[in-house]
């Protein structure tokens, strides 16, 4: 090799290195996205003339880089502003960001015959869910301490198509024991989930205002949420007649659990949620009541709560919207959750809290089980396992029947991303904003669809959920999480690359 070729190859070197940094690095064609994504590129723009951001409904586009919102631009500011970057060009559909359900059990690990990570998360991604957390009951064993939220965390890992988070448990055995919730807490728990009924799962025992004073007291040092299931047994209340309640009747079930259940535990939650005030010996906690389903006098305490100062939130969930007991036939099984559904008055009272900001948000409290446990041949309701199983049909259920109520998108995004990710603690999802997460759904409002056999659900018991032989509207399209496309039209991206949300 001469003198000129070994002076010239090193320049020849470091201009190809400037070529790749100053033009390649940005150039849509370089990065491949492997197998976790349907789009094969780390920069592109999505357009649509209904963009749900958190200044309104725009028209214009989102520009996604890496996992990230780089930048959002009205129609008119578009013109030379698209100049780099692939394009999807999604027209009248609606561009929103993804769902988060704060409440769901996916029972995994330890029953994953119930449901699964894998197959849940596909659900969630076909539904418009970008992030989920987790409920710590129904997966075995049960996440109240810091070894038990590693199985999940562990189960979590490569099996996960949206990004998932885990609440932990709050229970009698470690209420008292601050070192074993702070160890909870510290390996990321986003906050604790208590019962105040028996929770049907054994080694999740049901709690008191004693534990939960106990666990909000820790709760305040990592500013992290307490979720509670609001029922308290009513022993002194006989509700059912010998021999004359028939077990196959829904009526018969409504009324073991009346809404005096909810409302005596409301009561005596608000005896502990005044130390969340300004000023309190909890302040830092937060207390979240979730799926309320009575709108009587349950939803005026957790008012007056609120007015008072306490730092309370409460969710209903699309079934108790959706549904009434009128409608609900002898021997369907698959309607029974805890609380109940209740009576088509309720529901509309459920529906104007909601409307009127009393309900902040929404969950699935998607709870399934093995078919077997549903009682289908014998449909008893006093003995079947409880629990709606929902996780893929949430948006288009509260938007189908919403819209007889005016339902807004803006509404939509504030109730399933906005207000969720303030509650798990996550700054970086909940609205199409730069700097956030690019975790964006992308459906059609007007698209009508039935749910039967020759629609892909991806949940593994369909046959056990109440909104099968629904006819809906609102057909999820596309689904980003951090910028991948994990699901488009019928398909998900051939990797589970969701990731685990961990509390810091």
């Amino acid at each position: 090799m001469d003198y000129l070729q070994l002076r010239v190859l090193p320049l020849l070197a470091l201009l190809a290195s400037l070529l790749y940094f100053f033009y390649f690095q940005d150039s849509p064609t370089l990065f491949e996205r492997s197998d976790c994504s349907l789009f094969p590129y780390n920069h592109y723009w999505i357009i649509s003339e209904s963009i749900v951001t958190p200044r309104g409904v725009i028209s214009g586009a989102v520009e996604v880089k890496e996992e990230k919102i780089v930048s959002i631009v009205k129609e008119e500011d578009c013109h030379g502003n698209l100049k780099r970057g692939q394009i999807i060009d999604y027209g009248e559909a609606v561009v929103m960001p993804g769902l988060i359900d704060v409440h769901a059990h996916l029972d995994d690990p330890g029953r994953t015959e119930w449901e699964g990570f894998p197959s849940g998360t596909r659900a969630a991604a076909a539904g418009g869910i970008t992030t989920l957390i987790d409920m710590p009951l129904n997966n075995l064993p049960s996440t109240v301490s810091a070894e038990t939220l590693k199985l999940k965390i562990d189960a979590a890992e490569k099996n996960i198509y949206v990004d998932v988070g885990f609440w932990g448990g709050l229970v009698p055995e470690n209420a008292f024991d601050a070192n074993s919730l702070e160890a909870l807490l510290s390996a990321g728990a986003l906050g604790l989930k208590s019962f105040m009924c028996p929770s049907g799962i054994n080694d999740f025992p049901m709690t008191n205002s004693s534990h939960i004073k106990e666990g909000l007291s820790i709760l305040a040092k990592y500013r992290r949420p307490l979720l509670v299931h609001a029922e308290i047994p009513q022993d002194s209340e006989s509700y059912l007649e010998d021999g004359e309640d028939d077990p196959r009747s829904y009526s018969t079930y409504l009324k073991t659990r009346p809404p005096s259940w909810e409302e005596a535990a409301i009561r005596e939650l608000l005896t502990v949620s005044q130390d969340t005030r300004i000023g309190g010996p909890a302040e830092g906690a937060h207390l979240h009541v979730v799926h309320l389903s009575d709108a009587g006098s349950s939803l005026q305490l957790l008012k007056q709560a609120k007015s008072n100062g306490d730092s309370v939130t409460v969710e209903t969930c699309p079934h108790y919207l959706a549904f009434s007991a009128e409608e609900i036939k002898d021997g369907d099984t698959r309607f029974k959750c805890a609380p109940p559904i209740r009576d088509a008055a309720n529901k509309e009272r459920l529906w104007t809290a909601l409307l009127e900001g009393d309900i902040d948000m929404l969950s699935s409290d998607h709870s399934p089980s093995v078919p077997d446990l549903k009682l289908f041949d014998e449909g008893n309701f006093l003995k079947a396992w409880g629990g709606i199983s929902s996780l893929q049909f949430v948006l288009p259920v509260t938007w189908s029947h919403g819209r007889q109520y005016g339902v807004t998108l803006e509404q939509l995004a504030l109730w399933w991303s906005e207000r969720p990710a303030k509650l798990a603690g996550q700054d970086l999802k909940g609205a199409i904003a730069v700097g956030n997460h690019a975790d964006i759904t992308v459906w059609e409002p007007n698209v009508e669809f039935e749910l039967n056999n020759d629609l892909p659900v991806y949940l593994k018991h369909p046959s056990i959920s109440a909104y099968m032989g629904s006819k809906l509207s609102g057909k999820v399209m596309a689904t980003f999480v951090r910028g991948n496309l994990v699901y488009k039209e019928g398909k998900h991206a051939p990797a589970a690359c969701g990731a685990p949300i961990l509390a810091t």
